[in-house]
Order: C-alpha cells, then sequence, then structure tokens
C-alpha cells in the first residue's frame, strides 16, 4: 500500500511520536502532530542507546546526527555498592555486528529527532479529548474544540496514554480500570553531576535495596540513575546512597540542577490496535529501565509499523501485521527486564556470587535475540 493521500495524527511527540513521524512521511503520509506539552520536554538527563538502538538510528537516517552528540560506551561493569567488581563486559564487542552504545544527553536526542522530522507541523499544547474511530475515518476532538478526521492515529504518548485510555481501555490489562500502567515496585531518581574524567563505562553499583547507574554523557557531565523499592520513596537520596563507595559521594556533591523522582511504572496490554488507532513506544510496552531498551523499542515499532504499511492492502491489515511482528521482541524486553529485577533483588550475598560467576553469561543472553533485526 502506498501512503500518498493517508492522512496521519500522531499524538506525542516525544521519541516514539517523531520517530513514528519521521516513517510515516517517508511512507508517503500527510502526517499532523499534536502534543500535550507546551513546547520540547525540557527533561535535562541523559539516555543510554544500546546496539540496536543505534542500528534503528541508522534505519532512521539519523545515526550520524545521534552518534556526534554522543559518548560511546566501551564497558558495562557491575559491582556491588562497596565497589568490588562482580563483572564487566566490553560492549563494543558484544554489539559489534549491530552498533555503537551510545550516551548522550537526552535533550540533544530530541534536537536530532525533531530536526529529523522538520517541517511537519507539531502543534504544542494540545491534548486528545475524545477519539471516535469509523469506518471511513478517526474524529479526534482536541482539547481547543477542533476535530481532526484522520484515515490513521498513532498514540505515542507514553506510559500514562491518554489514546490508550480512550480507544483500548477496556481491554487494557495492566493494573487497573482502563489499561492504567501498573508500578513495577520501585522508586527511581534521576540527575546529572559533573564527572569531567569519566571513563566511557556503563557503571552499576548494588547495594542491599538500593541500585545506583552512573553514564558518562559527554561536556564533563554523568547521568545519574537511583531506584529503591516503594518503602524508601520518602527517604532522601544522600541516606540512601551513604554507605555507597566512590564515585557516588563525588557525582552527589558535584550534583546539577534538579534531582527528579517518580515511581516506575510498566504497560502490559492485550491488543495495541483498533480499527485505525494503535499505540506504540511506552504507550504499548512500558517496561522498567534496567534494560535500557525503551527507545530502541520504539524506534523499531516506528519502523515496523512503516514496513507494515508498505506491505499491507488495507490499514488495519498493517496493524494486526505490525503487532504480530513486534509481539515478541517486546515480551521478550519485558521477561528480561522482569528477571533482572529479580535478580537484583535476592539476598546481597546470593546476587554477588551468582553474578561474579555467570553476570556475563547472563547480560549477553539478555540481548542475544536483539541482535537480529526487528
Amino acid at each position: 500500500m502506498r501512503g500518498e493521500g493517508v492522512r496521519a495524527l500522531v499524538v506525542g511527540a516525544g521519541i516514539a511520536g517523531l520517530a513514528a513521524t519521521r516513517t510515516l512521511r517517508a511512507w508517503g503520509a500527510a502526517v499532523d502532530v499534536v502534543e500535550r506539552a507546551a513546547g520540547p520536554d525540557a527533561d535535562g538527563f541523559g539516555i543510554y542507546l544500546p546496539g540496536n538502538a543505534a542500528r534503528a538510528l541508522d534505519a532512521l537516517g539519523l545515526g550520524p546526527a545521534v552518534a556526534e552528540r554522543a559518548v560511546r560506551i566501551r564497558r558495562q561493569r557491575i559491582s556491588d555498592h562497596r565497589g568490588r567488581l562482580l563483572f564487566d563486559i566490553d560492549v563494543t564487542r558484544l554489539w559489534d555486528d549491530v552498533g555503537p552504545c551510545l550516551a548522550l544527553p537526552r535533550a540533544d536526542l530530541r534536537e536530532v529527532l525533531l530536526n529529523g522530522v522538520a517541517p511537519a507541523p507539531i502543534r504544542w499544547g494540545t491534548s486528545v479529548r475524545s477519539i471516535a474511530p469509523g469506518p471511513n475515518e478517526v474524529l479526534v476532538t482536541l482539547n481547543d474544540a477542533a476535530i481532526d478526521g484522520s484515515d490513521l492515529v498513532v498514540g505515542a504518548d507514553g506510559v500514562r496514554s491518554t489514546v490508550r485510555r480512550l480507544v483500548l481501555g477496556t481491554v487494557g490489562r495492566a493494573g487497573g480500570a482502563g489499561g492504567d500502567p501498573r508500578p513495577v515496585g520501585q522508586y527511581a531518581r534521576r540527575f546529572l553531576a559533573k564527572w569531567p574524567d569519566a571513563a566511557p563505562v556503563w557503571s552499576v553499583m548494588l547495594g542491599p535495596g538500593a541500585t545506583f547507574l552512573s553514564i558518562p554523557i559527554g561536556n564533563g557531565l554523568a547521568y545519574c540513575y537511583c531506584d529503591t523499592g516503594l518503602d524508601r520513596r520518602d527517604e532522601p537520596v544522600r541516606e540512601v546512597l551513604r554507605d555507597f563507595a566512590e564515585p557516588v559521594p563525588t557525582l552527589l556533591a558535584s550534583a546539577e540542577g534538579a534531582l527528579h523522582g517518580a515511581v516506575v511504572e510498566e504497560v502490559a496490554l492485550p491488543a495495541w490496535s483498533h480499527d485505525t488507532v494503535v499505540l506504540v513506544g511506552d504507550a504499548a510496552h512500558a517496561t522498567s529501565p534496567n534494560m535500557a531498551e525503551g527507545a530502541a523499542m520504539a524506534f523499531e515499532d516506528a519502523i515496523v509499523l512503516a514496513e507494515s504499511l508498505v506491505d499491507a492492502s488495507t490499514i488495519r491489515d498493517a496493524l494486526a501485521a505490525y503487532e504480530h511482528r513486534r509481539r515478541p521482541r517486546t515480551r521478550w524486553v519485558s521477561a528480561q527486564t522482569h528477571r533482572r529485577d529479580r535478580m537484583r533483588g535476592l539476598a546481597p550475598p546470593l546476587r554477588n556470587l551468582v553474578l561474579r560467576r555467570f553476570g556475563a553469561r547472563i547480560l549477553r543472553a539478555n540481548y542475544r535475540p536483539l541482535h537480529e533485526p526487528p
């Protein structure tokens, strides 16, 4: 099927929405984008992109633009909270048949994606009030009372998706009525810190009941992430990390800007589409971030959605084919995420013993199917 004459509305101008906008425009559709935020997300934190995310960016035609802004991560290092090594792995070798592992400010990635969809119009400060799928078009009522008629609506509006609630909520099983996201039992804190001499290493320190991640993102900064159980959500981060060895005290002392805290949630649905409305990215299959696969899955969703539209004779057939292709891969990521979370939850002596003996093997197995194209 050709995209010429197809009207598409993308709800959400984050990573998933911008990627979908780019692939749908390349297919030939006329694409409008609405975003409830007043302007580009002011999130000043970082993002880590494994090799399959870099490969997807290349397929989107954006790989070089992202790579030139990023730190190329060479190793992953896992230690206990005292800094004693459990295992480390050469991620350049791990992903050498796929793509580099990159870390950069999330704002830089967003800027590349925004440039990649220009001059597609983005209607900032615009939210969806109602969606009425019909036999010929989808009628979407917006907060300014405008009504958009589209042949295809793509819900790329994140974990707390309005599109999912309005169209697919009655079939959600994600932990609440209306397809609500489900807490996974973690509370996450994020911040940036000065770290001018950081090696290109993704580093995790595992403590009793707390995990700390640091990644250099360039310009002398590191992206820092800490999570705990929900029972410690009100505990100050310095108290949570008081027994952690260097570089944690140095990073805490050199923290810049605000610290952001949030409950970690996941989304699981029995269906991602209804008529000609479809979900992509976190709106369809959010997980906890320990696999760092959220962006990669969103990029791959956008690519596969466009390929499915090319190969199908109708939009409905394309959406069914898209979901059929993508579900096994996103289920794998979700399952590996749960396994890794369970591993972190073991008693520290047992967890550390298992990771010393088998950690590198487990990590390779986590990502092995993702070496294959989506």
